[in-house]
């Protein structure tokens, strides 16, 4: 039969929707915004620079959201523009005031920072693990066996990856480690069999559904176990140190059980009806899928070293996170994947998606600790704790956790939502007569994962499967925003009742 994976398909025009005068309004658009922002009314109780960068961080968001220029380009815009003009963006009046202060060093220091964060180095290292299947085809055999036994149907596939990640998430403490260099690398060898290309038509094949499905299940798995995502061991700490209450691993897992398990069950299937692939039952590819195992053979050398290294690098990610840092853990095998051949330098500088979400990731990362440095979001959560007063202790917890689900919007790393919001959050929950603190607490800590879903730059994973090619800005924006609600909707209806029932 023909090859599947070589089948040829119109490219799609590389042109903005409605020519070039759409693309300029697009383009205005953001820099509008921005600048009535910067016009309005600077609220009570804040400071001028802090409003200032949050209408330059709202301009940014604006862009990312209609993408007139590629989102590194805007995200890079941003981080310059706020350097440039820090004096009025960044800075307050006793920074500037100190003698010793050196703005130029201090605003250049700032706009690079996100580059030295490590879940940008963990994404970088995901692309480069993904580059290793790839190179070696050891990524496509795993691809043609989950085909051989599950690709009849696209649903079954769907439900192949979500139990994957389920497996891999109790024992690996961080979700772009688990997503980028486990899953990722795999699954992105799936589409091509279908003939299923990013950034083309034909991703909507398969590729688009897969890989949807993938970030779901790792947002869902993230917020079912305690060791499944970097931040909740951080939001343990707040919350004993703040509250003095001890959350368990198990009390943790049984809290969020029926929503995760209900969530885990259906979503392959939502995914299926609100993203449905255009290549739903194939059964011809299955026995392709055999013949083209046949013929790989046995693996290779290089496919044994990178299948030892990969092994290596999930074994420190679930056994050394607290002597090795997990983006070092990767860096680690890149190294030792240059050093055998498994691959060479020029795979590594020639890999634009790779240093594409590098560079986007990393502004974005420097923005929104930008927030937290001007004192935007603690004149936020002091705002919220006024707002408050009288409000039933139902009523308190629906509204507090709605807020802190919605402020994510703001974040792109849920370790910097986690030690901005939830302090403020818990003290406010705190202060409110009758409020469950277990269940607050509880409440709060376990959205941290499923919050991730509702950007592309929400958690670790969204940006490799962002840039994976086969979602779509406007689609990805569409998705986050219903499965987003589903989440919370699940979270609010199924998981709040049932921790009210455990405590």
């Amino acid at each position: 039969m023909t090859d599947i994976s070589k089948t040829t398909v119109t490219p799609q025009a590389n042109k903005p929707a409605g020519g070039k005068k759409n693309r300029l309004l697009l383009m205005f658009l953001p820099v509008l915004v921005a600048v009535l922002l910067l016009l309005a009314p600077v609220p009570n109780g804040l400071e001028p620079h802090a409003w200032h960068f949050f209408a330059i961080f709202v301009g940014v968001i604006v862009g990312l959201i209609f993408e007139p220029l590629p989102g590194a380009v805007i995200g890079l815009t941003g981080v310059v523009v706020i350097a440039l003009f820090s004096q009025w963006l960044l800075f307050s009046p006793a920074e500037l005031a100190d003698p010793k202060f050196k703005m130029a060093a201090q605003s250049f220091k700032w706009a690079v920072s996100g580059f030295g964060n490590s879940t940008v180095w963990l994404i970088f290292g995901a692309f480069m693990f993904a580059a290793g299947y790839d190179k070696t085809q050891f990524g496509r055999r795993l691809a043609l066996i989950l085909v051989k036994y599950l690709g009849r149907r696209s649903l079954t596939l769907g439900y192949a990856i979500t139990f994957a990640d389920l497996l891999l998430a109790p024992f690996t403490p961080s979700n772009t480690a688990r997503s980028g260099g486990t899953i990722y690398p795999i699954i992105a060898n799936l589409p091509p069999l279908y003939g299923s290309k990013p950034n083309d038509p034909s991703a909507r094949k398969i590729g688009s559904y897969l890989m949807w499905v993938a970030i779901t299940a790792a947002c869902i798995t993230s917020s079912m176990f305690l060791s499944a995502l970097a931040p909740n061991l951080l939001a343990l700490g707040i919350v004993n140190s703040i509250t003095g209450i001890n959350i368990s691993w198990g009390t943790w897992f049984f809290a969020f059980l029926p929503v995760g398990l209900l969530l885990l069950l259906t979503m392959p299937l939502l995914a299926y009806w609100f993203y449905p692939p255009e290549v739903k039952i194939n059964d011809e590819v299955p026995r392709w899928a055999t013949a083209e195992l046949a013929k790989l053979g046995k693996m290779s050398r290089h496919e044994i070293l990178l299948l030892v290294f990969v092994c290596c690098a999930l074994a420190m990610w679930i056994f050394a996170a607290s002597f090795i840092e997990p983006a070092m853990a990767a860096l680690l095998v890149v190294v030792l994947m240059l050093w055998t051949g498994v691959l060479n330098w020029n795979d590594i500088t020639s890999n634009k998606p790779a240093w594409n979400t590098f560079a986007w990731f990393a502004t974005l990362v420097a923005l929104a600790d930008g927030l937290s440095r001007t004192g935007f979001i603690a004149w936020l959560g002091k705002e919220g704790a006024a707002t408050m007063g009288g409000i039933s202790p139902g009523t308190a917890t629906i509204v507090l956790l709605l807020a802190f689900y919605l402020l994510h919007y703001l974040f792109a790393s849920t370790t910097a939502h986690t030690t901005a919001l939830l302090p403020a959050m818990l003290t406010i929950g705190a202060a409110i007569p009758g409020i469950n603190m277990q269940v607050f607490c509880l409440l709060m800590v376990t959205s941290l994962g499923i919050m991730g879903i509702i950007t592309p730059y929400g958690t670790g994973p969204s940006p490799i499967y962002y840039g994976s090619g086969y979602l779509p800005t406007k689609d990805y924006w569409r998705l986050g925003t219903i499965f987003g609600a589903i989440f919370l909707a699940a979270l609010l209806l199924i998981g709040y009742p049932w921790m009210m029932m455990m405590f």
